[in-house]
């Protein structure tokens, strides 16, 4: 046996260059691309890589050696090797401007099949659901792109369709749990066979072509052709878990771009919305009846006093089954100003009904002149002409009333009214040096709540409290007096029995203690109960115990660890110091905001 080389062996073996990649699978770099995308591979980063590199100083894209042989072994690669071939004889043909051989090549493009990658790289359907989450948020997003070099509209189209149908998906199971707005868009989360799956619905803005080409949808689209089967894969599912019939009757409007929709983006959305208000054909005529869910939670009352994760899961079924039916029995009406796609969503899914004006927007169910409607939602400060039958509100109404999962008094949310926070409900419980607002701190601390209504209670007491008679205020401070003078009087008895009891113990101590009643006399005073004294703790000494402990800390960190230690510092100094100014500044506009309420309660009393 010869004796090996230099790089035969170890880390040089497991790496291969994107060049020797390419060489080995006879593939142009676009092709290889698209292949690393749909199959899921990406390039690697080596522990050391010169080593990697075979001696090579330079960066280089190095790839797993057993992920290129994996590739080898993939049926699409001879598809994508077919294509080079196709353009070839298509180039020839269009040279020759033989252009009846060139459509009859045309007719014979080769498909790219890639349902079996699918089911390989999710082989339970609970594996796809958790992989949603880009998925979702990259399908919204191409919905609504118009054609482009590298977008074309079938793919825009596919994507409007198959997101419709896992809005109708969700609108049917009422898997909806939480939502909130952002600058980026509108956040969606929902539970799905006991997965949690969180997207992104974008703004709606007509679409601006940058003149730059900083983003590349070229690769963009390579992810969208994989997630458009991957998602049609999980719809189909979804659907017939649910008895429900796939493809979903939508009006046909919707899913095929008409000339009139292509040339106008307005009648595009619109349509889309209109889709979401229209209700979907079952498979079947047989109703579910409602003894599977009492079944369900009798199952779990059974189980009552065992744990406290057997109880936190009862209360969190109860919560989820109220959270369904939270808008029902409730009729919306959509202002024109009002983005709907997001509301309709939200509405219908937790059983209300929504409409808005017919003639500007197809799909409305009824008119604005319903005396029935309960809420009307706008977005702008007053309105000419009102029903007194209906609470006028804000949108935000509709996400907080979700978020807290119970229907918030409406006059917080009036035309023109100074909106409340709008908390995010997808923050995480364990906010250590973090700044957390006192709303938020009261949606998951009631107890916190009450205590700010009650601080809320006291100060506006104490503000009339100051324009009482000078007779009420002179009694309140003799009572004061008396009081502190009874304090003082009770302290100084105190002092003087303490003093006298250790003056007869020094005493005691000074005569003979041999008799028999002086110890029992012992025995009683160490057998009996005093009163004790309250400690108190220094402040600067346990500031100074802290100090030494975080020294000691830094001083067992290993040194191959201590820059760890010390950026991890860092970063909490740095928070601490973020939570201060925020604290500080919300005192502030505390305080700002009472005086100005103070200084409005004068004027009033002296109009």
């Amino acid at each position: 046996m010869r004796r090996l080389k230099k790089y035969e062996t170890g880390t040089a073996t497991h790496y291969v260059t994107r060049k020797q990649a390419l060489n080995k699978l006879q593939l142009s770099l676009n092709d290889f691309r698209r292949l690393c995308i749909i199959k899921g591979i990406y390039p690697r980063e080596p522990k050391n890589r010169r080593k990697a590199q075979r001696g090579a100083s330079d960066i280089k894209i190095l790839y797993h050696a057993k992920d290129i042989r994996f590739l080898l072994h993939e049926p699409i690669v001879w598809t994508l090797r077919k294509y080079k071939i196709f353009n070839r004889q298509a180039g020839r043909d269009r040279a020759l401007k033989d252009f009846r051989k060139m459509k009859r090549r045309l007719d014979r493009y080769p498909e790219l099949k890639i349902d079996h990658i699918v089911k390989e790289r999710y082989p339970t359907f609970i594996d796809a659901v958790r992989d949603l989450d880009d998925c979702l948020t990259l399908l919204f997003l191409f919905s609504t792109f118009p054609s482009l070099k590298f977008v074309p509209r079938n793919q825009s189209n596919l994507c409007r369709r198959l997101t419709i149908e896992f809005m109708h998906a969700v609108i049917a199971d009422k898997a909806l749990r939480k939502v909130f707005i952002s600058i980026k868009g509108y956040y969606f989360q929902a539970s799905i066979k006991g997965q949690l799956v969180t997207w992104i619905i974008p703004h709606y803005y007509p679409f601006k072509e940058q003149p730059k080409e900083e983003v590349d949808f070229k690769v963009m689209s390579i992810f969208v052709e994989f997630y458009t089967i991957m998602l049609g894969f999980v719809n189909f599912r979804l659907y017939h878990g649910m008895n429900l019939q796939y493809p979903p009757q939508i009006p046909t409007s919707v899913t095929e771009i008409s000339e009139e929709c292509s040339k106008n983006e307005n009648q595009f959305v619109s349509e889309r919305i209109a889709a979401l208000n229209a209700d979907i054909l079952k498979a079947s005529s047989v109703t579910e009846a409602p003894e599977d869910a009492a079944l369900d939670m009798d199952l779990l009352a059974s189980t009552s006093g065992q744990s406290e994760n057997v109880d936190k899961l009862r209360t969190e079924a109860v919560e989820e089954e109220k959270l369904k039916t939270l808008f029902v029995g409730l009729k919306f009406y959509i202002n024109r100003e009002v983005p709907r796609e997001p509301l309709v969503l939200i509405i219908r899914c937790f059983g209300g009904q929504v409409s808005w004006d017919k003639v500007l927007f197809p799909g409305a169910t009824y008119d604005e002149t319903d005396e029935s409607i309960t809420h009307h939602i706008a977005d702008r400060p007053n309105m000419g002409k009102q029903f007194i039958s209906r609470d006028y509100i804000q949108p935000q109404w509709v996400f907080d009333c979700v978020n807290r999962r119970t229907l918030l008094p409406t006059n917080l949310y009036f035309l023109g009214a100074t909106l409340p926070p709008h908390l995010s409900p997808f923050t995480t419980e364990n906010t250590t040096n973090t700044y957390v607002p006192p709303e938020e701190a009261a949606l998951n601390e009631p107890e916190a709540e009450v205590a700010q209504i009650s601080e809320e209670e006291s100060e506006s007491d104490e503000e009339p409290a100051e324009e009482e008679p000078k007779v009420e205020k002179g009694k309140k401070m003799k009572r004061s007096e008396k009081e502190k003078s009874e304090k003082s009087t009770d302290a100084q008895l105190e002092k003087a029995y303490w003093q006298e009891r250790k003056e007869a113990e020094e005493d005691e101590e000074q005569k003979p203690t041999n008799s028999k009643e002086d110890r029992k006399e012992e025995l009683k005073r160490k057998m009996a109960v005093n009163a004790g004294t309250v400690h108190k703790e220094d402040a600067e000494l346990v500031k100074k115990q802290e100090i030494q402990e975080q020294r000691l800390h830094a001083r067992m960190v290993k040194p191959r660890h201590r820059n760890l230690f010390r950026k991890l510092l860092k970063d909490k100094l740095h928070k601490n110091k973020e939570r201060r100014i925020l604290e500080n500044k919300r005192r502030r506009i505390d305080t700002e905001k009472r005086e100005e309420k103070r200084e409005q309660r004068k004027k009033r009393k002296v109009d």
